[in-house]
This record gives structure tokens, C-alpha cells and sequence, in this order.
């Protein structure tokens, strides 16, 4: 988040006004590592795109950021001791590291080799500002093992030609040409190129996204992130997971769970690592959406049976 809240505001924009526009609490940007829906990203790199009018925006991001700002994903690929190995790692680990929804392939024949990246899900918003997102990392994945002046032999891009396409081929330093998939092509040879720099390949990489499968979990995962922006809603988590009250309701309570369980689990949780941190009541109370530290100090003592002050002085003994 916080590149794009740079990018945005070093063009003049209003940074407040895109998270708006898709939806999302400001406070993201202090949270980087926290998780979010693919379609909520690819919808904010859309809205940050409009407001500074810059049809490049999502080439300059992950050129700027290079693969390593991936967090566990980029860790554990640059790790790989070859571009083939490294290459084989995302298509691997992307589903668990980073985003689900996303599918990296490559193929080789005549000794060319075609690395192709697309979104399973079908979302239009924003698909193509997510695929050339997705070609700045794979070039900068590519040139750490080639060398910082290595091109592709071209590059390929569904759909019409994206507004700002001048300025998208100089920040790739390569010509857009229109495929059915979004593909760099590149000689065979240099998958063979060696890392010169690969610590352990099989270092542990900790932590890994929520099931997709997992409905509960995602559930879950989405009310979280609603708590950064106040109190959670029931119709704010149907429009996230795209479907009607009463069906959200009817699967939840097939797993053996409420909306309102839900919301006291997570609510509870982040609570409990608040004041195990130190934080105040007050400082808590007012992370989870309440008015009165004392309606809260009342929910709390009746999710654990104990006081926050209790709470948190056993966290210090």
C-alpha cells in the first residue's frame, strides 16, 4: 500500500480520495503486510491510476519495488539458485506466499521461452493495470539473475493497447505487442543463469495466506481488515464476498458459526494483542470501533472473563 500512497501523492493526488473510491480503510498503509481481496487490489490501482491520470502508474510501482518488496514470496524465490528454479518457485508458492486467484506458467519451445501471468477469477477491473503490476516484477525477478540490462524479446498484452503505452514500454525498456495472454518472451538459454548471490534454498519462509477454500477463514480474514475502518457490517462483508445476506447466512450457520461469532472472535483476538502489547483500554476501545471504553471494557470481560486492565497486567507477569 504504501507505494502506491507515494506514488499517488508525489503526482499530487489525494490519497484519502482513491481508498475511498475503492473502498478500503486508509489505514492500510500502516498495515502493509495485512491481506487483501485480489479484486480489492486490482480496483485500487485503478482508482490510484485515474486520480494523478497515469495510464503507467502500475509499471512504475513494481518496477520501483522490485521483486524483493514481495515480502516471504520474494524472499524465498531469490533464494533459488537458478532463473529456472526461481521461475518454478512463484508458480509454486504464489497461491500460499502472496494472492490467490493468479496463475504463472512457462513453456519452452524452439528455444524460446514464454512466462505468461493471468488472473483466474473473472475480474475486469483493473485486469490489465494487474498484469503489467505483475510484468514489473517479473522483469526485475528476471534481470536479478541476468543482469540489470537484460530485455525481453518482447512483450504481450491482452486486450486494446493501454492509455499511456509510450510511457509503459520505456519503463519496461521493451515494445507492447497484443497476445491473448499476458506473456515476456525470452531465449531458453537464460534459464540456465545461475544466482550469484542465493542464500539457503531452503531457508523457512513462515506464514501463509488463508485457504480460499477456507469460507470461514476468509470470512474471517474480511472482517479483520473491516475493523481497520471501524465497526464491521454484515452488508459491508455480503458486498466483499459477493453474494446475498441471506446466503452468506445460510453458509456460515452450516459451519456451525454467525456473522456475530465471527466478529467477537476477531474482534476479541485483536483486542487480546493489543493489551498484550501494552496498549490502553481506551487505545483498544477506540481501534474496535467503540464509543465508550467502557462498552468495550463490558465486551471484553464477557469474551474472556477478565477485565482489559486484568488482561494485560497478567500479560506482564
Amino acid at each position: 500500500m504504501g507505494p502506491v500512497a507515494e506514488m499517488v501523492e508525489r503526482s499530487g493526488g489525494s490519497i484519502a480520495r482513491v481508498f475511498r473510491r475503492a473502498e478500503l480503510p486508509l489505514r492500510l498503509i500502516d498495515e502493509p503486510d495485512r491481506l487483501i481481496l485480489l479484486k480489492d487490489q486490482l480496483n485500487l490501482v485503478e482508482c490510484a491510476a485515474r486520480e494523478i491520470g497515469d495510464g503507467a502508474l502500475a509499471a512504475r510501482l513494481s518496477t520501483e519495488a522490485g521483486f524483493a518488496s514481495l515480502g516471504r514470496l520474494g524472499q524465498r524465490t531469490k533464494s533459488m539458485p537458478r532463473l529456472d528454479r526461481a521461475i518454478a518457485c512463484v508458480s509454486e508458492t504464489i497461491g500460499s506466499l502472496l494472492q490467490s486467484s493468479t496463475q504463472f506458467t512457462l513453456t519452452v519451445s524452439a528455444g524460446k521461452a514464454r512466462w505468461t501471468y493471468s488472473v483466474t477469477d473473472n475480474i475486469e477491473e483493473g485486469r490489465q493495470k494487474n498484469e503489467m503490476l505483475a510484468f514489473g516484477y517479473m522483469l526485475d525477478l528476471i534481470r536479478y539473475f541476468a543482469g540489470p540490462g537484460w530485455t525481453p524479446s518482447r512483450l504481450a498484452l491482452p486486450g486494446p493497447p493501454p492509455a499511456g503505452r509510450t510511457a509503459i514500454e520505456d519503463v519496461f525498456r521493451c515494445d507492447l505487442s497484443r497476445g491473448e495472454t499476458a506473456a515476456i518472451f525470452f531465449s531458453a538459454d537464460l534459464l540456465d543463469a545461475p544466482n550469484a548471490s542465493a542464500a539457503d534454498p531452503l531457508a523457512a519462509v513462515e506464514g501463509a495466506l488463508p485457504d480460499p477454500e477456507d469460507f470461514v477463514a476468509c470470512a474471517e480474514h474480511l472482517i479483520g481488515l473491516d475493523l481497520l475502518d471501524g465497526r464491521p457490517t454484515i452488508e459491508h462483508l455480503c458486498r466483499r464476498m459477493e453474494m446475498p445476506r441471506r446466503t452468506l447466512q445460510r453458509r456460515l450457520a452450516s459451519r456451525g458459526v454467525s456473522f456475530d461469532v465471527l466478529l467477537q472472535r476477531v474482534a476479541s483476538a485483536r483486542a487480546a494483542a493489543m493489551l498484550d502489547s501494552g496498549a490502553s483500554a481506551t487505545d483498544v476501545a477506540f481501534e474496535l470501533g467503540y464509543s465508550d471504553p467502557a462498552h468495550f471494557s463490558r465486551a471484553f470481560r464477557s469474551w474472556t472473563g477478565q477485565a482489559p486492565r486484568e488482561w494485560r497486567e497478567g500479560a506482564r507477569r
